[in-house]
């Protein structure tokens, strides 16, 4: 019976997969071994390896508790329980520590041998720096210390933080804590401009901090030169958190420059602004500033202040440790109710235009003091045309002007006057503001017919007045009453009558809120 050629050649095959199975399992055996001896004496994230690469990431020292190699999807180690030391300072405590660290590489990059890193993944990483000007700041960051922050040879692709907390101490033993949601910072590697995305949460006030930009390349012996540029939003910022003032804030803005020396535009509006119990007001706000990244000084060249009708454009300075904030303060052809609207719990006592110069001094914030306790403020203010908003206090004040004037001639006294017309007086002087009381030295006050020099206090908290001074008239005395009391005055009145000066008498403007009074002061009663 014949062979089939089929069959023939079926057995060929058999036949010489039997002798080539053999060689071709030793090659795969030895194509692996050799791999897997290629790998682990090449491999790039052994301990040894590893470690120097984490110092140069972190700046610091770093220890870790627990260490393990992964090999698939991606080559790389997860490590547990950091702790991060400063390198130029190793001796003094550490600054951080880290729940997790992941660093996922490439095996492309790796077997081409490629310094490059796809991936380092931080989670719960605390960092806690030291006050500014501190013994301890000066021992964590010893001259020459900037060295540390060159950046890693090794390009890392992408450097992910999030759920970390960034604690900034203060000199009062307290700190300011910043929870970072996620900063991720893109192409890290020495002498290389970075992309980063910041997610955040501010101290003081409490509120939502985004940002994206660009950082570097790292100056280490000029950190303070370093470029930085980008764009960021604050929004959902609680004022509550600064002691005496309430509102939400809501900033956005961009910024470049160096870390030294950050120009910053930027637009910001507060829809319910109050001072302690005053009366929510809006407010937008428009500035320039040039901000120091390394001590967080901060120069205001220029801010428009906007409520109501009134602009406030405002110059100074937030410098210092702890902040002291001095500014220039100019209003011109302003609101006066715009202006005292937020520190007034109750309506405005008096509306018109006010001219204003004033600088203004917020001492730092210590011993939780409130706003206005930290305010000081000297100035000059003048409001040419002003008018009490409080009618029966408007109406007295305008029969005061009227019986104030010199008497009028039998024709023109048969004329009625109309007493119910509002009057309008100027109002201008030189003030202080300390501890929420405004007070003044010589406070001018005119209306027809009579002005007055004034000297006393008015408080923002709660709206009171006291001001005493000398009211000087064309008529006598006994003109500013009438009746009974004008009759009783008539012989008084060569004992109030000045020289070329009409009367003078005293007078009192003093009250609360809708109860105001303007009255003569005889007796000087302070």
């Amino acid at each position: 019976m014949a062979t089939s050629p089929t069959n023939a050649g079926t057995r060929s095959l058999l036949l010489l997969s039997r002798k080539v199975a053999p060689w071709l399992t030793s090659v795969v055996i030895i194509f692996v071994t050799t791999c897997i001896c290629f790998v682990n004496a090449f491999w790039p994230y052994r301990y040894n390896t590893v470690e120097p690469l984490l110092n140069e990431i972190f700046a610091s020292q770093i220890k870790i508790d627990h260490y393990h190699r992964t090999y698939f999807p991606n080559p790389g180690f997860v490590a547990t329980g950091l702790t991060l030391s400063r390198n130029s300072a190793p001796d003094v405590p550490p600054i951080g520590s880290a729940r997790k660290l992941v660093v996922q590489g490439r095996w492309t990059d790796l077997l081409l041998f490629r310094r490059r890193v796809r991936m380092v993944e931080v989670e719960g990483l605390h960092i806690v720096l030291p006050a500014n000007g501190s013994r301890a700041q000066r021992e964590d960051f010893p001259p020459g210390s900037s060295e540390d922050f060159s950046g890693p040879l090794t390009v890392v692709e992408q450097l992910n933080i999030h759920s970390a907390v960034l604690d900034i101490m203060r000199t009062d033993g307290n700190r300011y804590s910043f929870p970072i949601r996620q900063l991720v910072i893109r192409n890290l590697r020495q002498g290389q401009t970075v992309g980063y995305t910041l997610d955040m949460l501010n101290a003081k006030p409490i509120g939502h901090i985004q940002a994206n930009g660009n950082f570097g390349p790292i100056l280490p012996s000029n950190l303070g030169g370093t470029p930085v540029s980008g764009t960021f939003t604050f929004s959902d910022a609680n004022l509550a958190g600064i002691h005496g003032i309430s509102g939400a804030l809501t900033a956005g803005g961009r910024f470049h420059g160096t870390v030294a020396a950050i120009e910053a535009d930027t637009t910001a509006k507060v829809p319910n602004f109050a001072v302690g119990r005053g009366t929510p007001t809006s407010i937008g706000a428009r500035a320039h500033s040039t901000i120091n990244g390394l001590n967080a000084n901060i120069v205001l060249h220029t801010i428009e202040l906007r409520t109501g009708a009134t602009t406030i454009r405002v110059q100074g300075t937030i410098i210092g440790s702890p902040k002291v904030t001095n500014l220039d303060i100019t209003v011109t052809g302003g609101d006066a109710q715009d202006l005292l609207r937020p520190f007034l719990h109750d309506a405005v006592p008096i509306r018109g235009s006010v001219w204003l110069h004033t600088h203004a001094y917020l001492a730092a914030s210590e011993n939780r003091q409130r706003f206005l306790q930290r305010l000081h403020m000297d100035g000059t203010f003048d409001m040419p045309a002003e008018q009490l908003t409080n009618q029966p206090t408007e109406q007295k004040l305008s029969a005061l002007s009227q019986h104030a004037q010199a008497p009028k001639s039998p024709k023109n006294e048969s004329r009625p006057s109309n007493i119910d017309t509002d009057v309008l007086s100027s109002l201008n002087g030189r003030t202080e503001i300390r501890d929420g009381v405004v007070t003044t030295e010589r406070l001018t006050f005119q209306v027809p017919g009579a002005s007055v020099e004034l000297n006393g206090s008015f408080d923002l908290r709660s709206g009171n007045v006291h001001l005493l001074g000398d009211l000087h008239m064309q008529s006598d005395i006994s003109h500013v009453t009438t009746g009974f009391k004008s009759m009783l005055l008539k012989p008084l009145s060569p004992f109030f009558r000045k020289e070329n000066a009409g009367t003078v008498i005293p007078i009192a403007i003093i009250g609360s809120p809708h109860h105001y009074k303007v009255s003569q002061n005889l007796l000087h009663r302070k």
